[in-house]
Parts: C-alpha cells; structure tokens; sequence
C-alpha cells in the first residue's frame, strides 16, 4: 500500500521518502560520539567512581551544556546515595579536605571553571576533570583528569561533523558520568530499587 507518507505492505515498516538519508544522518552523528566514548577505559572509569565513593560531598560544576551535563550526574549521584550537590545553588555545602569537586572543562581552560577549582584546591578539595584538550589544562588544577578525544566548540573551526560545536563530547560526558554512577552504587552496594526510591515524587 502506498500512501503519501511512504510505502508499506502488511508485514514491513513504513519506508518513508529521505529515511536512508536520515539513517545516514544518524550514524555520521554517532560516529564521533562512539569515538569520544571508546577513548575513556573501564580503569578510568573506575578511579573516578572510587574518588566520589571515597569523598565525604561531592560538588560538580561545568559551564553551558557541559553544566548541564554535570547537573545530570549531581542528580545520579544523589540517587546513588551520594552527598552530591551543583555548585551555585543554594544548598551546596562548603568543601574541605575529605570532599570531591567534579568540573567539565571540554576546551580544557574555560575562566569561570578554573577559578572555582582554585578555590576548591585552596580549600584542601580534590578536584577532577573531564576535558577533551588535556595539553591545555593547568598542571596544577586537577588532582585526576579523564581525557575524552571529542571535539568541543574551541575545536570545531573547519568541522563537518553533523553533530554542531561540543555535542559529542557533550553527549559522550553524559553517557560515560552514568556509567560512573552505577560503578558507584556498585561500590556502595546500594541496588537500582534504592536508586529508584530516592527519586523525587514531587512531579
């Protein structure tokens, strides 16, 4: 059967016109992404769930998606059992020698981030770091960084990916912060059920 939104017969899906371009489309937008997230091991993985599990608060912060990206991982990890909180809002708690400050800093200098882990440091904090330019970094600004090979917005002059600016590492930093905070519910011994009734129900 033929309509004007594609074509069918009763035992296939709908083929609609454009969507082996869109296909397409989809798989040059995961390309980067699955790049982005096979350049982080299942070591580094690990050792930044052991230095949030290990950390009395943990506060995360990063600027423009990125911070939305880490507000995402605030809320995992609170419903991992995490003392977590966002920096900035109301409720996050000072930091001291036995706390934890998690930054995304994909351009791997960004002002507004950097003066935020200065204090953290200058409070005995540790602080990590995502980052997708690494050589950028400031030696002395992260106690453990987790380079991501993606590209961000102060790398994308001349792109033609399909993805815009820093999306795939946008993307990539919210899929592998998820993986971190099932590896730290793991480490708790805490249960996707306890993670669940944790959720608010105030929606």
């Amino acid at each position: 059967m033929t309509t004007e939104r594609g074509t069918s017969d009763r035992n296939g899906p709908v083929e609609h016109e454009g969507s082996e371009e869109a296909r397409d489309e989809v798989e040059q937008a995961l390309a980067p992404v699955r790049v982005a997230l096979d350049s982080v091991s299942e070591t580094q993985l690990a050792e930044v769930a052991h230095e949030i599990a290990k950390a009395k608060v943990v506060a995360c912060l990063g600027a423009g998606r990125e911070g939305l990206m880490m507000r995402a991982l605030t809320m995992r990890l609170f419903h991992a059992g995490v003392d977590a909180h966002y920096v900035g809002d109301m409720t996050c708690p000072a930091l001291g020698e036995e706390d934890v400050l998690l930054v995304s800093l994909g351009p791997g200098s960004l002002a507004s981030i950097e003066a935020i882990a200065d204090r953290a440091r200058g409070a005995s904090a540790r602080v990590v770091g995502f980052t997708a330019q690494p050589e950028l970094v400031r030696a002395e600004l992260l106690d453990h960084v987790v380079p991501i090979d993606a590209q961000t917005m102060a790398s994308d002059q001349g792109s033609d990916s399909v993805l815009p600016m820093g999306s795939a590492f946008e993307i990539a930093l919210l899929v592998l912060t998820d993986l971190v905070s099932r590896r730290v519910r793991e480490l708790a011994g805490g249960t996707a059920e306890q993670m669940r009734r944790r959720h608010t129900n105030l929606e």
